[in-house]
Formats: C-alpha cells, structure tokens, sequence
C-alpha cells in the first residue's frame, strides 16, 4: 500500500472541493444552468442567487442572498494575535500638563499654605508650571499628593482584557547644585 506524502494529502485537499462542484455541476438539468442566453434580468439574477437541486423526491435551493460568505474564516489574523495584557491607547484629546510626561518636567519649588500644596515644575526650555493635587499629568496620570520634597503622581491604565493597572511616579525635589 502506498503512504501519502504531505505534497499529495495537499493536491488532494485542493482537487476534492473542485471535483465535488464539477459533479454538482454534471447532475443539474440543462435549464438550471447558465448558458447566456437569458432573456429577462430576473432569469440572470434567480442563477446567480441560487442553486437548485433536483433530486428523485424533491427539490432544494439554497439561496445566497443574506448570508455571510462561508469560505471566510471566523478568526481574523490580527484578533488571533492580539495580546490581551496589551494597554488600550486613550482616545480623549489630550490639553495642558497632559502634554507632559512627568518625566519631561523638573520639579523646582513646593509651597504649603492654608489653602493646600503647590508645586512648581519646569519643562526643558525653562518654562514653569503650577501644579497641585487632583490636577492631570501627562497621558494617565493624576497627581495624588504633594508633600515636603515630593510630588506623587498615580498612572492609571487598562488592558484589552479590563484589567486596572496602576503605578505610582515620584516627582522628587532636587536641592540646590544637585541634577
């Protein structure tokens, strides 16, 4: 007995579905195929939106309309290759110290009066920045609380799958001759 080689169970694998529609197509009444020579647009359109099957007892049609393609795969490569711990990108327009990564900015100054904590910052060109707690930084972050010599800033992010993650940034403040 002969064994199939993988080059074969293919050429097979692509011929049987051909072979099948060729026997289809041998078995249906002359008047059921496509000749050309229809006369109305509704004769085209009933050859083209259904097959009919005559059988010895009775007659099935498939009709194409409305129905998805079932040649197409349920699974599309790019959903079969999406990494779930992935974190979502955030679709909101981003304004003001949203701009800014809190590693784009040195923290320069604290102020603790009545009213609460403030907190200064500067951006690589020198410009300053008040900051202070509840206030939005950079794509996900929200400062949480300014105390002596440090800014704490909670990064909030979600997973494809909804998992919550969260991190917590230390903006320290350098004294005076440190970088």
């Amino acid at each position: 007995m002969k064994t199939l080689t993988t080059q074969n169970k293919k050429i097979m694998a692509l011929a049987f579905p051909a072979l099948l529609f060729v026997g289809l197509l041998c078995h249906l009444p002359a008047h059921a195929l496509p000749t050309g020579e229809s006369t109305s647009p509704q004769d085209q359109r009933a050859t083209v939106d259904s097959v009919a099957v005559q059988g010895p007892e009775k007659l099935f049609v498939y009709h194409i309309e409305g129905r998805p393609d079932p040649f197409i795969p349920f699974i599309t490569p790019k959903a079969a290759t999406t990494n779930m711990n992935e974190i979502v990108p955030i679709a909101e327009q981003l304004t003001g110290m949203q701009l800014f990564e809190p590693g784009q900015l040195n923290l320069v100054a604290i102020m603790m009066i009545e009213n609460g904590e403030f907190a200064m910052a500067e951006d690589f060109t020198g410009k300053g920045y008040i900051l202070h707690t509840g206030m939005k930084i950079g794509k996900r972050g929200i400062i949480t609380k300014i105390i002596s010599n440090q800014v704490v800033i909670e990064e909030t992010s979600l997973t494809r799958a909804g998992e919550k993650l969260t991190s917590n940034i230390v903006m320290l403040l350098k004294k005076e001759g440190e970088e």
